[in-house]
């Protein structure tokens, strides 16, 4: 019996993904607008019942989610194995945060809910999401089936899928992805309100980057792919060095600039075009400001004392930035962006939502009163720069 090639495993499943994803061709006219919800959170102990008080203010999720298989995407940051959990700097997605959105999905009738992210090593051991503070057995017990899926390569599939970009793409035509991500009818991102070094903010969108393989788009993924990555996405994604693999799409400008700030704003856009986000939830209970976790120097602690829903990805993702006392207008070289582009703006000129506050209604807690001073932005030095400077 023969094994599959590579080749055979990127085989293109696109058009049909696209689809049955109902994903519209982006061609902006005005950008869509949508109800974002801010809900005051003091503990995360108070999550589950703010939360469900965010899910009523914008219509509520049961339409949304009942019979439906949903996928749910952490943001569980940063190799463990070099930046071990640190109750100090709550950069991570927080374990009482997953628990209580399953509960609330499963009471809301979803049959099925698939937690999703990517991270090393590229295996399907379940012991390894306990690493991050997730009591996996308890939220195995919440009421719906659960399946957890780290889409760091194939997984459990047999193939990746190809989705192509619906505007024809910032930086590639289509990506290829583990099949979770079309394995399900709903996508919800569960992200923290935090600075970048490189994107400014990280939210619902910013989620998304790591939705790509790194046995594809990892520095170690060779000419041929490498289902045992153990690097993560620099050469290929930040700065374009490295090529993809061959059966993987190149890029559509290869004489575009090498360099992250402007590479992985779009790359963002990108990924958010081919797995669109069906219901954004920011944890701004507890978060840190200054960059996107302890690898940058200068990393504070920060109790906003929010969560942000939505579902809308742009939308939701502005009225963070308002929060965070930024202007989701902003341009390049003004705080937060600081060194790349703003994601906001560039998603909302392909149609995926729109950037103006003055179109989205906030309902709940108001931007004024949820404000809090994020400060200019990640301006300390990486560590490889102090390192440099010792």
């Amino acid at each position: 019996m023969s094994h599959p090639t590579r080749r055979d495993l990127l085989t293109s499943t696109g058009a049909a993904a696209i689809a049955a994803l109902g994903i519209p061709k982006l061609l902006r006219a005005d950008a869509p607008a949508s109800t974002v919800a801010i809900v005051r959170c003091r503990n995360y102990a108070d999550f589950g019942a703010k939360l469900s008080t965010g899910f009523d203010q914008i219509g509520g999720i049961e339409s949304l989610v009942r019979g439906k298989t949903v996928a749910l995407k952490l943001n569980l940051t940063g190799n463990p194995t070099y930046f071990p959990l640190t109750p100090d700097l709550p950069y991570r997605t927080n374990g009482e945060t997953v628990a209580s959105t399953v509960h609330l999905l499963a009471k809301a009738g979803a049959r099925r809910v698939r937690i999703i992210e990517s991270f090393f090593p590229a295996t399907q051991d379940p012991n390894l999401w306990a690493r991050y503070g997730l009591d996996v057995n308890a939220i195995n017990n919440l009421g719906t089936q659960l399946d957890w899926e780290n889409v760091q390569n194939l997984g459990k599939y047999k193939q990746y899928v190809r989705l192509k970009v619906p505007w024809g793409g910032y930086m590639y035509p289509a990506y290829y992805l583990n099949q979770a991500f079309t394995d399900c009818d709903v996508y919800a991102s569960l992200s923290k309100l935090k600075n970048h070094w490189i994107a400014g903010v990280t939210m619902s969108m910013k989620n998304n980057f790591g939705n790509t393989p790194c046995s594809l788009y990892g520095s170690d993924c060779g000419p041929s792919g490498n289902e045992h990555p153990t690097k993560e996405r620099g050469d290929v994604l930040h700065a374009g060095t490295t090529k993809a693999p061959s059966g993987v799409d190149p890029e559509l400008h290869p004489d575009s600039p090498r360099e992250a700030g402007y590479r992985v704003p779009r790359i963002v856009v990108d990924q958010v075009g081919i797995r669109p986000i069906d219901l954004a939830i920011v944890d701004g209970v507890e978060t840190v400001r200054g960059g996107e976790g302890p690898w940058l120097d200068g990393l504070e602690k920060m109790t906003p004392g929010v969560i942000i829903v939505g579902r809308n990805p742009v939308c939701v993702d502005s009225v963070g930035m308002a929060v965070m006392s930024y202007s989701p207008q902003a341009t390049r070289g003004i705080s937060p962006f600081i060194r790349g582009d703003n994601t906001l703006k560039l998603a909302e000129a392909v149609g995926i939502g729109t950037a103006d506050l003055n179109r989205i209604e906030v309902v709940g807690l108001s931007i004024k009163d949820a404000r809090i001073d994020f400060g200019p932005g990640a301006v300390g030095k990486t560590m490889s720069q102090l390192k440099a400077s010792t």
